[in-house]
């Protein structure tokens, strides 16, 4: 019994690190970056509970110890010294990892423009006939390349999210915000708009269909219905 017990408490938590909108269970490089940034922050945060947890049995199971140290040495160690320890490392990895999610923009081997609306998506992708293409609720990108989304809104603020894929953007209306991602392998992922926008809030769900090629990308964009009206593409899209 005890040992069952044990099992479920172990596995009950675990159990969210994975699943089609788990930002534990990476598909992609940016959302790696995301997970180990969690994991990183999590193991920090179990350190600096460890320690003061330490203190607080060390307390109650030898009463007195230290009541000789001064006042002003458990102020400055427990209040500055013990946080710093833990803190500044993750301080500066947290820098430096959000630093590898925002650079090289310039890099991406695809633009798309995403177009939030209460309450669905709409993506606009370059034709290679010169004319745009536009889809609904599902994004079409190649595996393995690298995506650049030109992220607004028509209405009001919304949040674009595949947390298998990349980190949340906001879609604010009259501001283009952009978004790295990029798929490790071919598959559908699950996206959803991450801020309440609406009574419909709930159903502003999309899907990012990765292709296996560049070709079976090209085809898929190909078969989409043409943007019949004039919209702001990407290369007027602001950074």
């Amino acid at each position: 019994m005890t040992r069952t017990a044990v099992l479920c408490a172990i596995s009950f938590p675990a159990a969210g690190c994975s699943g089609p909108l788990s930002t534990l269970d990476p598909a992609g490089p940016v959302a790696a970056s995301v997970a180990t940034l969690w994991w990183v922050m999590f193991v920090g945060a179990v350190v600096l509970f460890a320690m003061v947890a330490g203190l607080l049995a060390l307390a109650f199971l030898r009463p007195g110890t230290g009541r000789g140290l001064p006042d002003s040495l458990w102020l400055i160690g427990g209040g500055l010294v013990l946080p710093a320890v833990v803190l500044t490392p993750l301080t500066i990895y947290a820098l430096f990892g959000g630093e590898r999610l925002v650079q090289a923009r310039a890099d991406a081997a695809l633009q798309i423009d995403v177009i939030a609306r209460q309450w669905e998506w709409q993506f606009i992708y370059p034709g290679a006939d010169g004319m745009p293409r536009r889809s609904v609720n599902v994004l079409h990108i190649p595996a393995g390349k690298r995506v650049r989304l030109n992220v607004t809104s028509t209405d009001v603020i919304h949040s674009f999210w595949v947390p298998r894929l990349a980190g949340k953007i906001d879609a604010v209306p009259g501001h283009t915000n952009v978004l790295q991602l990029s798929a490790d392998a071919p598959g559908r992922y699950r996206g959803l708009c991450a801020e309440f926008c609406g009574a419909a809030h709930t159903e502003m769900l999309m899907a990012v269909e990765a292709h296996d090629s560049i070709e079976q990308y090209n085809q898929a964009v190909a078969a989409l219905p043409e943007v019949e009206q004039p919209i702001r593409t990407g290369a007027e899209a602001r950074p």
